[in-house]
């Protein structure tokens, strides 16, 4: 078995960071908008105004919205993660204000995930 860096131990306590907060929290999941300068000049705002205007309109109250910076994958913004409880997490990529109105209705409310919009699923290892 291979020797873990810090980066490895960082990034397995904030997988589990992220677990914790949705368990303890009540959440079934959560959606990270990036929203670094790329991603806002992109159309992050929108994509984000979106989210929560369609979360209010379903009344979902037991998903957690949060931001970050930049994902690194500045082409191919606005994008956004969304992460189920006990599911890998998938990142959309190259979203507008419909395609993320899309991903709440199919995706957080139905379950089935927009493999159309989506960039990858899972997270990353260094193995």
């Amino acid at each position: 078995m291979s020797r873990l860096t810090i980066a490895d131990l960082k990034a397995i306590k904030e997988r589990r960071k992220s677990e914790f907060v949705m368990r303890e929290g009540g959440y079934r999941a959560k959606v990270t908008v990036h929203m670094g300068t790329c991603g806002i000049a992109a159309g992050a705002r929108k994509v984000m105004d979106a989210l929560l205007d369609e979360m209010e309109r379903a009344d979902i109250s037991d998903v957690v919205v949060t931001t970050s910076g930049c994902a690194g994958l500045c082409s191919r913004e606005p994008g956004a993660s969304v992460q189920i409880m006990d599911q890998p997490p998938l990142e959309y990529c190259d979203l507008d204000d419909a395609k993320m109105r899309e991903i709440v209705r199919e995706h957080l409310i139905g379950g089935t995930p927009l493999e159309k919009y989506a960039l990858g699923i899972g997270s990353e290892t260094t193995h």
